[in-house]
C-alpha cells in the first residue's frame, strides 16, 4: 500500500479546481471506523448536512468519493467520519492517513440533508445507520437546527455497541461546548440501537418505528406529518425501508428545489 502523500510530495500535481488540505488529527474508533479533521480552505462555504468529494493521490491519479462533512458550517476545521474498506479504492488508503498528510477536496459541496429542503415543523428526526450519522454530526452542532425545531431526535443504529461511540462522543462534545450547550439545552435526544449485541435498545430502526418502541422509549407520539420532519442517511436497504415507513405515515419526500416533510441522502462512500 502506498503511504498517503505529504503536501510537498506532489504540490505540483494537484488537479485544477481542487483544494489540497492538511490532516490535523485522526481518531480510530474500531477496526472499521475512524474520524479525521483537516484544515478548511479560506474560501470554502457549505451548508450543514452537505457532502463533498474528497480524495487522495494514489500513484499519479486522484481518487475521490462522496463524504458528508461532519463538522458544522461554522467550524474552522473540516471533520469526516469514515468506514475502512480493506480493498476500497479510496478507503484502503484513507484509513492510513496521519496528521500532516494531504487530502484533496473538490470545491463544490452539495446534498439534500439540509434544513432548507424541509418545510417548517416542530420535531426533527435524523435516522442514521453506521457512518450515515456524519451529516447529522454537522446538523446537531448547528444552532440553526435548534432555531427551526423545538425537538431534535438523532437515531443511530449499528451492528455492535463499539460502533456507537462516535455518536456518544458527539453528544458529549455538545454538552461540554461553551455556547452549544446553552443553545441545545434539552432539545436534543440521542437514541442509539444495535442489531447484533444485547443492548437496552436493540433492533433495526425500521422495526422500532413499526412496533412503536422508538416512540414509547422517547415518550413522543407516532409520526405526524403536521409536526414531524425527517432526514435519512444509511445503507440503501435502510433508506428504502425508512422512506416507505415515513410515506406510510403521511410524510412526503422533499428536495432542495421542493421542500417537504423528509429528505434522503443517496451519496455513498466506498
Amino acid at each position: 500500500m502506498n503511504a498517503p502523500a505529504k503536501t510537498e510530495d506532489f504540490a505540483i500535481k494537484i488537479p485544477d479546481g481542487v483544494y489540497a488540505e492538511t490532516v490535523l488529527s485522526v481518531e480510530h474508533y474500531t477496526d472499521h471506523l475512524f474520524r479525521f479533521r483537516m484544515t478548511r480552505p479560506a474560501g470554502f462555504r457549505f451548508r450543514s448536512g452537505e457532502f463533498a468529494m474528497i480524495g487522495l493521490m494514489v500513484g499519479e491519479k486522484p481518487i475521490y468519493r462522496a463524504y458528508s462533512i461532519a463538522s458544522p458550517a461554522w467550524d474552522e476545521e473540516l471533520e469526516f467520519f469514515s468506514i475502512k474498506v480493506p480493498d476500497g479504492p479510496l478507503t484502503s488508503h484513507l484509513q492510513a492517513i496521519k496528521p500532516g498528510d494531504t487530502v484533496l477536496m473538490r470545491k463544490k459541496p452539495t446534498g439534500t440533508l439540509v434544513l432548507d429542503a424541509l418545510t417548517p415543523g416542530r420535531r426533527l428526526y435524523m435516522f442514521s445507520t453506521g457512518t450515515g450519522i456524519a451529516p447529522f454530526a454537522s446538523l446537531i452542532r448547528d444552532p440553526e437546527t435548534y432555531e427551526k425545531f423545538e425537538e431534535v431526535i438523532l437515531t443511530h443504529t449499528c451492528r455492535d455497541v463499539a460502533e456507537l461511540k462516535y455518536g456518544f462522543d458527539l453528544v458529549e462534545e455538545i454538552r461540554n461546548h461553551e455556547f452549544l450547550n446553552e443553545i441545545v439545552g434539552d432539545k436534543l435526544k440521542h437514541y442509539a440501537t444495535v442489531t447484533r449485541e444485547d443492548y437496552p435498545s436493540k433492533g433495526r430502526i425500521t422495526t422500532l418505528i413499526e412496533n412503536g418502541k422508538l416512540f414509547a422509549d422517547l415518550g413522543v407520539p407516532a409520526l405526524d406529518p403536521a409536526i414531524d420532519r425527517g432526514m435519512i442517511c444509511g445503507s440503501s436497504a435502510m433508506l428504502k425501508d425508512t422512506k416507505e415507513l415515513l410515506e406510510k405515515a403521511g410524510l412526503n419526500e422533499g428536495a432542495n428545489n421542493k421542500p417537504a416533510e423528509f429528505v434522503i441522502e443517496r451519496a455513498f462512500v466506498g
